[in-house]
């Protein structure tokens, strides 16, 4: 199979049997919109099943016969959605039987990114419901994930994104993503470091929170050269990285992360800070992954 260039990929949104998914997919719309790129609409849904014997359906299979025919008005609806609402963008459906996040995945494999929307849930539901897709999807595509709240949230009078920065390969990743995100917006840029003070204290604080304006200063050089219209704006702030960066992010057009940090564990599926603000955040988050070759 060959893959199509950087290019000529796809924005990929996936969407669900219910009236929710008009906000995610207006944005996934937009977005594809914005870059010129073509839209492909995704619905998953159940498992595939054996056909019964000489055409005839089972009673049991009847019910999944049904389930497909809902499945197939559900793609249809959002395909004219998009269409509608962005007349000259190329845009074509994708019904698949399987796992919802197996789909997603695979299709990210030849995408731009991928769009997802998600209620905002307890965290018992979290496990069982529509996160449960977007955390594996987020944390094995190898193109930038967005989930999105299936509301709209209030933004400033000048639109703004904010991006996480701690120097890991992820984070410069999510950083090229936000300087292209924000110049294509025509937004500002808030590039974020935030530590954490250990709990048993620091000899020099002076100097740690030095040595993270470094960092932050180090992450964004250079980036202005190629889009000098961004209006970026440098923050080193102290607390816990996801109280920062959720509080940072409100009324933001998007909280841009990596996949994983410098404080990520060996074995998560995702890097805490990622997880965290996917819980908590308000706006759209996209993570990033880091760049082939990375460890």
């Amino acid at each position: 199979m060959t893959t199509p260039s950087r290019a000529n990929r796809p924005v990929v949104v996936g969407v669900e049997s219910h009236v929710h998914y008009r906000v995610p997919l207006a944005w996934a719309a937009d977005e594809a919109e914005r870059r010129r790129l073509p839209l492909v609409v995704v619905h998953a849904h159940g498992m595939p099943t054996p056909a019964g014997a000489e055409g005839h359906l089972p009673s049991w299979q009847q019910w999944r016969h049904a389930e497909r025919g809902t499945a197939e008005n559900t793609l249809a609806e959002a395909v004219a959605f998009a269409e509608s609402r962005h007349p000259n963008l190329s845009v074509s459906g994708l019904l698949a039987e399987g796992e919802p996040s197996w789909v997603l995945r695979e299709q990210g494999e030849r995408a731009a990114m991928i769009v997802l929307g998600t209620r905002f849930l307890s965290a018992r539901q979290e496990l069982f419901t529509s996160t449960s897709v977007a955390l594996p999807v987020m944390a094995h595509a190898r193109c930038p994930v967005v989930v999105v709240r299936e509301w709209e949230h209030a933004l400033e009078e000048n639109p703004f994104l904010v991006v996480g920065v701690d120097g890991s390969a992820a984070s410069q990743a999510a950083v090229d993503f936000a300087f292209e995100e924000a110049a294509l917006r025509r937004a500002r840029l808030r590039a974020v470091s935030v530590w954490q003070r250990p709990l048993l204290g620091v000899l020099d604080e002076d100097a740690a929170l030095g040595e993270c304006r470094s960092v932050l200063y180090e992450a964004v050089a250079g980036r202005q050269q190629s889009h000098p219209d961004v209006d970026l704006h440098h923050e080193v702030a102290t607390g816990h990285p996801v109280e920062v960066l959720v509080r940072e992010s409100r009324h933001a057009l998007a909280l841009v992360t990596g996949t994983r940090g410098l404080g990520g564990f060996a074995g998560m599926l995702l890097g805490s800070v990622s997880q965290g603000v996917l819980h908590h955040a308000q706006c759209p988050i996209v993570t990033v992954p880091r760049p082939a070759g990375h460890p």
